[in-house]
């Protein structure tokens, strides 16, 4: 059974619940003529009278004795003064109470506060989906009639700083089966606008959720030295042991893998890898050509993938030379995927939750155009993850049918991931 609000009539005393609030407010709303929201809504007077009774209550307690009652004390009321707080309803206009010592610190709303914790959460969630400030400021202009500036906007984004530094050291798990990087190429005014790489790495828990591990801005020129402290950070927060690391063509990257956990397992993705056999080629020989390397990746064994690809270079290799070298180089990194069941196969071969991931990314940081530096689109991006998970720790639900690929982990990884 569900939980009734109940709240008091203030002209008849009777007790109404919330579905009585809901109709009551809707026909005052006809009545009068006006909206819901807005300045001139009912909800902006409703939000006036809850926060002026908040506050007498404060007061009352303050002091120790009701409105009109009498005092013994030194202290007493004195007046109130009016202000205007900036609400999720719109701007609303109170009367704060006032004492004569002037020692009364209201906690509804504070004393030069100029909006509620609930709209700080709107620009986030707003600049999260790629709003500039000056489109934020608008969109309150629009909807509420209530005028914010881009230096306010600023201040309020800038206060996730101090939360995104606690969220990238904050301590990790003790061993994830598997840990996906990627990168993502943002535009950056250093000197002059240019694409500038920033590594997502997200780890898959054994519990089957996507847990973000953090992100790190690059240069463009990142070698062993950049990732041998990248993960060494990650291991230095708690993740002791990683299964399997899945990357692509990151310079550096797979001895440095192998340096901070010598027992992970470098795999080369097989998305990715497709996806750049098909850059290659003309887009009217995609559909075949994919069904041609199907054969290739699903193969049970090393042999077996290798005679298909021989199958598959003897038919395209001549046509796309640079397709067969590709497959050459990545070789080493690719026959690792043949060796595992195919529900591990299934996990680290399905990237949706990665794209899904950096489909959001990209849409913030398109929508932004360009960051003035590094520490601009970081912020950008800690917004994106904050906005999927609000309790900060970057995770969410990665994906059902979880507990087959457990089990395929812990046997394959017998004492590692129990």
């Amino acid at each position: 059974m569900t939980d009734v609000i109940e709240m008091i009539d203030p002209m008849t005393g009777e007790i109404i619940d919330e579905q009585q609030l809901a109709e009551q407010l809707l026909k005052q709303a006809k009545e009068q003529g006006v909206g819901l929201v807005g300045p001139d809504g009912v909800l902006n007077g409703l939000t006036k009278r809850v926060l002026e009774t908040a506050l007498e209550a404060e007061m009352t307690e303050h002091l120790g004795y009701e409105k009109h009652g009498n005092t013994t004390g030194e202290n007493a009321r004195n007046g109130i003064r009016s202000k205007t707080v900036l609400t999720e309803v719109g701007p609303v206009e109170i009367d704060v109470p006032r004492d004569r010592e002037g020692s009364f610190e209201p906690k509804i709303v504070k004393k030069r506060q100029r909006r509620l914790t609930g709209v700080d959460e709107i620009v986030l969630s707003l600049t999260a989906r790629g709003l500039t400030t000056c489109e934020v400021a608008a969109h309150f202009d629009d909807v509420y009639g209530a005028s914010v500036s881009k230096d306010t906007i600023s201040r309020i984004t800038d206060k996730v700083i101090e939360e995104m530094t606690e969220w990238q050291n904050r301590p990790l798990d003790r061993v994830y089966p598997v840990v996906f990087i990627d990168a993502l190429v943002v535009k950056v005014r250093d000197g002059q606008v240019r694409n500038k790489p920033f590594y997502i790495a997200v780890g898959v828990t054994v519990n089957g959720e996507r847990d973000i591990l953090g992100i790190w801005a690059g240069d463009g020129g990142e070698g062993a030295k950049f990732w041998l402290g990248v993960l060494t950070e990650i291991k230095n927060r708690g993740a002791e042991d990683v299964c399997i690391v899945v990357c692509d063509g990151l310079k550096g990257l797979p001895e440095s893998i192998n340096t901070a956990w010598p027992l992970a397992t470098v795999q080369t993705c097989i998305i990715h890898l497709i996806r750049n056999t098909f850059r290659f080629a003309s887009r009217h020989y995609w559909e075949e050509m994919g069904k041609d390397l199907r054969p290739v990746y699903t193969a049970p064994t090393e042999a077996a993938a290798a005679e298909r690809f021989r199958d598959f270079d003897a038919k395209w290799g001549q046509q796309y030379p640079a397709i067969s070298k590709l497959w050459q180089n990545a070789w080493s990194e690719f026959v690792p995927f043949l060796d595992w069941d195919v529900e591990i196969r299934r996990i680290i071969c399905s990237t949706n939750a990665i794209e899904s991931l950096n489909a959001r990314y990209r849409r913030a940081a398109r929508a932004r155009g360009h960051f003035p530096n590094d520490a601009a689109a970081l912020k950008c991006l800690y917004l994106v993850t904050r906005s999927l998970d609000p309790t900060g720790r970057g995770r969410a639900r990665w994906a059902t049918r979880w507990k087959p690929a457990l089990n395929a982990f812990a046997i394959a990884f017998e004492g590692r991931i129990n």
